[in-house]
């Protein structure tokens, strides 16, 4: 069974909010590492934002690649140090 298009934009939608809300910045600010965290951050908020836009423009397929995308910064900031992170295997693959 194929699946449902609209229910995995929306999971993966709020995947990326929670992810978002859990993940805090791990190197101090100002730093070059803390930079990199806020970059990272903001490109997660970013896809975020234009998945919404996308969905409500009825592209779930965009949206869906917007959120995914979003989640990869967080996933890839985690995975190198730049968040502190839930490790319960839920949000991120750390």
């Amino acid at each position: 069974m194929p699946a449902d298009l609209a229910e995995k934009t929306d999971r993966y939608e709020r995947l990326l909010t929670e992810a978002l809300e859990a993940a805090t910045v791990r190197p101090p600010e100002g730093t070059p590492l803390g930079e990199a965290a806020a970059e990272f951050e903001e490109m997660a908020q970013s896809y975020l934002e234009d998945g919404r836009h996308f969905r409500d423009d009825d592209d779930l397929v965009n949206a869906l690649a917007a959120f995914s995308y979003g989640h990869a910064w967080l996933d890839a900031g985690a995975r190198v140090g730049l968040f502190d992170v839930p490790t319960d295997g839920h949000l991120f693959t750390v």
